[in-house]
């Protein structure tokens, strides 16, 4: 079967389609014939390297959430699981190919109306944005500011933000007309990459917030924090930008009689029936258009290097996606 792998670390030339043999469901797993494949933060991330001390090594086989139909289940696995549409997490691997395998516990059937590529672009990041304003405690009438919001977690956060009541969402982007799109999905108030009123802004952000949620980690993290208010939440769930300066904590204490709150949020984290149920919901609403998706492009497979090229470059709004 087709199938992406880093041949190198360090940028998207470093890809490498192959051929390589389909895999098997052991037990308690399904394979899935793929029709649709997330690419992530997390993707360019381990492409670049910046993971290699957890254990990734080159030649690993990319991506962790794909769609598609069940072909075979593994032993302990209800038969009936063959030939049902599902969205499936894989791993931090085996993603990128025509065939994937998962466990069980990391499939969900797939509601009428929500096709496989709206699937990878919300199961993932719709959770993370989920869970992030939960960890944050987000009340109604509270101020929130999404940093990096162009992408999918960052799309689905302002939307949950601004159905929860917030009473200003402020979001980071790079051009007004980004910024535009993300007024329509919710947003109150757009700012540049460094917080700062982008020209032409018709009302001015708060000087403060309640809740921060940040995908971009990277240098710049020290500033946001200056931008929480007393008693804040800032909660990192991406370091998309690469790791915060390693003194970043003095910003906090810095700012001690504030109270300030600094929180990372991985998924992995909440138990598997929690993420599944929230997953399970946020399906249902993207079927019948209460949750909006949003995908950047659509590419074959063997143009995932072309895929992580755009999300390099930072031109991507929303979420791309690779069919096999």
């Amino acid at each position: 079967m087709k199938a992406v792998v880093i041949r190198t670390f360090g940028d998207p030339d470093g890809l490498e389609v192959v051929d390589l043999p389909e895999p098997a469901p052991a037990a308690g797993q399904v394979r899935i014939a793929t029709e649709a494949i997330g690419v992530g933060g997390v993707d360019a991330v381990i492409r670049r390297g910046a993971l290699a001390g957890y254990g990734f090594r080159e030649g690993h086989h990319l991506g962790s959430e794909v769609a598609g139909t069940v072909t075979d289940v593994g032993e302990g696995v209800d038969a009936s699981w063959t030939g049902r549409r599902v969205w499936a997490f894989t791993g931090l691997s085996g993603g990128y190919a025509e065939r994937a395998v998962a466990a069980v516990d990391d499939i969900l059937p797939l509601p009428d109306g929500l096709t496989c590529v709206d699937a990878v672009t919300l199961g993932g990041s719709g959770v993370a944005a989920h869970f992030a304003l939960d960890r944050a405690r987000l009340a109604p009438g509270e101020s929130v500011l999404v940093r990096g919001a162009a992408g999918s977690i960052g799309i689905t956060a302002v939307q949950l933000a601004a159905r929860a009541g917030a009473g200003a969402v402020a979001v980071t982007t790079s051009s007004a007309g980004r910024g535009a799109r993300l007024r329509e999905l919710g947003a109150t108030h757009v700012l540049d990459r460094r917080g700062r009123a982008l020209p032409g802004a018709p009302d001015a952000a708060p000087p403060s917030f309640d809740v921060i949620v940040d995908i971009v980690g990277g240098p710049r993290l020290p500033l946001f924090l200056d931008r929480l208010g007393e008693n804040g939440r800032f909660v990192a769930v991406g370091v998309v930008g690469g790791p915060p300066p390693a003194d970043f904590g003095t910003r906090l204490m810095a700012a001690f009689r504030r109270s300030l709150t600094f929180a990372t949020l991985s998924s992995d984290s909440v138990p598997g029936p929690d993420r599944q149920a929230v997953r399970a919901a946020q399906f249902a609403e993207a079927a019948h258009g209460a949750l909006r998706t949003v995908v950047h492009e659509v590419l074959p497979l063997d143009r995932a290097a072309s895929a992580h090229r755009m999300l390099d470059a930072g031109e991507v709004f929303g979420r791309s996606v690779l069919t096999p």
